[in-house]
């Protein structure tokens, strides 16, 4: 079911922005609940990512507004003009058509979850059709899987629900951020050590802006990129 969108009010107030070109109405972005990276406490937006973003428009003095919805509508909703950007994502050719992936956010490892007795090996081409596989739904990995010939089944829409598939045998293995799933493990009082995990590799992931957004500012992708490389400098 789509998710009500929670509009997050615009935390900026209008100012002269250090763009070339001041925007008129305010960077409207789009996300998911992701914990660790975006997420809602104490009714307000919060996580890794929505913090590292917050950092960078605050600093560039840009107004925005936050959206909290599904994934598949923050990606349509960028592509059809209803947002200026969604975020966070990894790279992947139908995103492209429509927008310009930032500097990393958060780079985070990918991997395999599988149940302790299994035997399949997701990295080998020979078992991608004997066992059956999931990741989220209308995310890059299960892009991946489609396009790599995995036998694909069941349609999670979160994380937490492709970890529920995995622990009632509805799938054989599972691709997913460590992080991600290291947080809804937890919740359910579970740890890696009650996996067999393969790893896979490591994702960058990033805000997406939409083409007309970055064209009206030819400065402002290069700015944004800048200062977020400080917000992240300067956690550490």
């Amino acid at each position: 079911m789509r998710l009500k969108t929670l509009l997050a009010a615009a935390i900026c107030a209008f100012g002269v922005s250090n763009s070339a070109v001041a925007q008129s109405e305010p960077l409207r972005l789009a996300t998911q609940i992701l914990p660790p990276y975006q997420m809602i406490e104490d009714n307000q937006m919060t996580g890794i990512a929505v913090e590292r973003v917050k950092c960078t428009l605050d600093a560039l003095n840009i107004p925005y507004e936050f959206h909290m919805t599904s994934w598949a509508d923050a990606q349509l909703g960028t592509e059809t003009g209803r947002f200026d950007g969604f975020f966070v994502g990894s790279a992947n050719s139908a995103r492209a058509e429509y927008s310009i992936p930032s500097t990393p956010v958060v780079s985070e490892d990918l991997a395999w979850y599988l149940p302790l007795n299994s035997e399949i090996d997701p990295n080998d081409a020979a078992d991608a059709l004997r066992a059956r596989y999931s990741a989220k739904f209308a995310t890059s990995k299960w892009r991946y899987l489609h396009q790599n010939g995995y036998n694909v089944v069941m349609r999670p829409r979160d994380a937490e629900s492709l970890l529920n598939m995995l622990l009632v045998g509805d799938i054989d293995a599972a691709l997913e951020y460590e992080l991600i799933f290291a947080h809804y493990m937890e919740d359910r009082g579970l740890s890696e050590g009650d996996f067999r995990k393969i790893e896979f590799r490591r994702q960058d992931m990033s805000v997406h802006f939409a083409h007309r957004y970055v064209m009206a500012d030819p400065q402002f992708l290069h700015q944004f990129n800048s200062q977020m490389q400080i917000c992240i400098a300067t956690e550490e």
